[in-house]
């Protein structure tokens, strides 16, 4: 066989996935983030923006970088099924990342979450639409999640209400190892969704051309731990 078509048998399937509609939320900072989908070939910029974090070990920040790189990277080479990424952005620079995607039509399987820009829930805003693109826009019926964060899975418990799938079925682990599974139903993401859940659409056109192109962030001193190689 000759390498294209080699190639093509060894991309998996891929679901024809509608898009995640562009949003804008007012932080506490009074700065405003647009949350938006990223394209396969934004992948760089993420890429940028992320391997700064993977020498951070505070709050799991390197492993969860190292997890998101690969999984960003085998999006980028057609190795990971269904994935999809949302950047929150504030003039331009990448405030924060989460990554997901689909098993099939109903189950989802939430993978990370990274805030760049900490002290504003930038992580929970971008949490939260990961959620409402799952729940709202893919019509999904549950979400896997796990949390590597001690901290960021009691927070999750709290505001979602999460359950404990592996204390009724021990031997289902969500797919990116042995943590322990946690389920979001829709049932509970919607009674979640009205707390959680913020922004504002349509983007004005001056708000989505400020975002159109990624950038890394110029520097990341408020994340405790961080110093620059």
């Amino acid at each position: 066989m000759i390498p294209d078509e080699l190639e093509k048998k060894n991309r998996p399937p891929e679901l024809d996935l509608c898009a995640y509609p562009s949003k804008s939320i007012i932080l506490a900072s009074e700065e405003r983030m647009v949350v938006r989908q990223c394209e396969r070939k934004e992948v760089g910029a993420l890429l940028e923006a992320v391997f700064p974090l993977i020498q951070v070990k505070t709050h799991y920040y390197d492993l969860v970088a190292a997890r998101m790189a690969a999984e960003l990277l085998g999006w980028y080479h057609y190795r990971i099924a269904n994935l999809f990424a949302l950047a929150g952005v504030i003039d331009g620079e990448i405030a924060g990342l989460v990554t997901s995607r689909l098993v099939d039509e109903k189950l989802g399987m939430s993978l990370h979450t990274i805030a760049i820009r900490r002290g504003l829930r930038v992580g929970a805003h971008l949490f939260a639409a990961k959620m409402e693109h799952h729940f709202d826009f893919l019509k999904q019926e549950e979400v896997w999640v796990i949390v590597e964060s001690p901290v960021g899975l009691k927070r999750l418990m709290i505001e979602y209400a999460l359950l404990d799938r592996a204390a009724e079925y021990p031997a289902i682990r969500h797919e990116s190892g042995g943590v322990p599974t946690h389920v979001l139903t829709r049932e509970n993401y919607e009674a979640a969704r009205e707390r959680m859940v913020a922004g504002a659409r349509p983007l004005d056109a001056a708000l989505a051309e400020s975002a159109a192109i990624l950038r890394p962030p110029a520097a990341y001193p408020q994340i405790p731990g961080y110093t620059r190689i």
